[in-house]
C-alpha cells in the first residue's frame, strides 16, 4: 500500500512545487512508482513536467467535482515510474462548486484511496493557501512535508498551518502526521541562512529533514524547460539535493514500516 504525502505551506515562494516535481522524479528514478497530484490551480507542477494543460480534456478539477475518474485524468511523464494528475486554472472554481457536494472535505481522499495500491508514493502539490482544496489534500494524506525557506520570517505563518493540521487531525484525518520540515533555498555563505536553519532545527528537532535544498539556479531553469533537475542537469546541486531527500524519505518510510511489524 502506497503512502500519500502532501507538500504544503500557505506561504508562497518557499519551494513547494519545486520540491514536488524533483522529489517525485527522484523517487521514480530510485525505482519507486510515483503519482504526482497537482492540486494548485496555477498548474506549475504540471508544466514543470512538460504537460501542456491546454491540450487536456480532463484534470484534477474534473476528478474533484465527480466528472472524471483518476484513471482518466492520469498521464505519463517522460520519467519512467512517474505519472501525474495535472491541474488547471478551473480548479479555482472547484472550491465554490464543492460547497454543494457531499463530503466536500473528503473528495480528494475518496478519489485517491483506490489508487494507493498502484503506487509507492502519491505526492500532492498544494496551493499556497489553506482553502478547501488544501484541506482536501491534508485530509487525503498520510503525512505532510512542510518546506521552509531559509530566509527572514521563515517561521511566519507556520503556526497557522500547524493549527490547520491539528484541526484536521482532530476531525477529518486522525492519522495525519508531519513527515518533516524541509529547509529550502539554503545558501551556506549567508549568516542569516545558517541562523534560520539552526532556529528551525531548534524549534522542531528530529522533525527537520537532514537534507538541505540549496539555492540553485538549475532548479528554476529546469522547470521552465518542463523537466525535473535530474533530467535537465543531472550533475547539478539541485538534482543531488533532491535525490538525497528521496533516499532519506525512503529510509524513513521503511524504518517506520519495520517498526510496525
Amino acid at each position: 500500500m502506497g503512502k500519500i504525502i502532501a507538500i504544503a505551506n500557505q506561504k508562497g515562494g518557499v519551494g513547494k512545487t519545486t520540491t514536488s516535481i524533483n522529489l517525485s522524479a527522484s523517487l521514480a528514478k530510485l525505482g519507486k512508482k510515483v503519482l504526482l497530484v497537482d492540486a494548485d490551480p496555477q498548474a506549475n507542477a504540471s508544466s514543470g513536467l512538460g504537460i501542456d494543460i491546454k491540450d487536456l480534456s480532463t484534470t484534477i478539477y474534473e476528478c474533484m467535482i465527480g466528472e472524471s475518474t483518476c484513471a482518466e485524468s492520469t498521464f505519463d511523464t517522460e520519467i519512467e515510474n512517474l505519472k501525474i494528475i495535472p491541474s488547471h486554472i478551473d480548479l479555482v472554481g472547484a472550491e465554490i462548486e464543492m460547497l454543494e457536494l457531499s463530503e466536500r472535505d473528503k473528495r480528494m481522499r475518496n478519489m485517491l484511496i483506490p489508487e494507493k495500491g498502484k503506487y509507492d508514493y502519491i505526492i500532492i502539490d498544494c496551493s499556497p493557501s489553506l482553502g478547501l482544496i488544501t484541506v482536501n489534500a491534508l485530509t487525503a494524506a498520510d503525512s505532510v512535508i512542510i518546506p521552509v525557506q531559509c530566509e527572514f520570517f521563515a517561521l511566519e505563518g507556520i503556526g497557522k498551518l500547524l493549527n490547520t493540521i491539528k484541526i484536521i487531525k482532530n476531525g477529518l484525518n486522525p492519522a495525519l502526521t508531519i513527515e518533516g520540515f524541509l529547509l529550502t533555498m539554503f545558501d551556506g555563505r549567508l549568516k542569516y541562512a545558517n541562523q534560520v536553519a539552526e532556529e528551525v532545527k531548534a524549534h522542531f528537532g528530529d522533525l527537520v529533514f537532514n537534507t538541505l535544498i540549496q539555492r540553485n539556479v538549475k532548479l528554476s531553469e529546469a522547470s521552465s524547460f518542463g523537466q525535473p533537475a535530474l533530467v535537465y542537469e543531472p550533475a547539478s546541486i539541485g538534482a543531488k539535493n533532491h535525490m538525497d531527500l528521496a533516499k532519506e524519505l525512503i529510509e524513513k518510510t521503511e524504518t517506520a514500516e519495520n517498526n510496525k511489524q
